[in-house]
């Protein structure tokens, strides 16, 4: 059965967006994959719930890292890079949990409704929830000018 999943995984590629701004490449990646797993996830939901998870000896993670075969990262890892050099964002003081939390609520939803998100709800996870503590992280103080001396 897991070889199964994983064919369908490999099968169902999501491709690496540029669309030349962060934001419109998250969109674009989110769509992608939610409309691509939908299907994956009903599967995988599934096959957890009839027993894959004892029969394999593994956890819920380990199952989910081995059935996705860690692709949403390394197309996330290609995205966040273009936006760093592009100077959208500073990958170096966003902490990992925020670059995560886009696909962790694809993926919440997906394995919650079973099919794909909304657009609107890809565009609330993008741009109201993901833009917001990313380039708050990435914006560099300004550093101040001497207060000039009064003479």
């Amino acid at each position: 059965m897991l070889a199964a999943i994983e064919h369908y995984r490999n099968s169902h590629p999501v491709a690496v967006p540029d669309t030349g701004s962060l934001p419109g490449d998250l969109q674009a990646l989110l769509t992608s994959m939610s409309e691509a797993r939908a299907t994956f996830f009903a599967i995988a939901a599934a096959t957890a719930f009839s027993g894959l998870l004892a029969d394999a000896a593994l956890t819920p993670a380990e199952l989910r890292d081995r059935i996705l075969g860690g692709a949403p990262l390394s197309i996330a890892r290609v995205v966040y890079r273009r936006a760093h050099d592009r100077g959208e964002i500073d990958l170096g003081s966003i902490p990992p949990a925020v670059l995560a939390m886009p696909f962790d609520l694809v993926r919440h939803d997906l394995l919650m409704d079973l099919r794909p998100l909304e657009p609107a709800r890809i565009h609330s996870i993008v741009n109201d929830l993901f833009m917001p503590p990313a380039q708050r992280r990435s914006v560099k103080p300004r550093r101040r000018s001497p207060t000039p001396t009064v003479r």
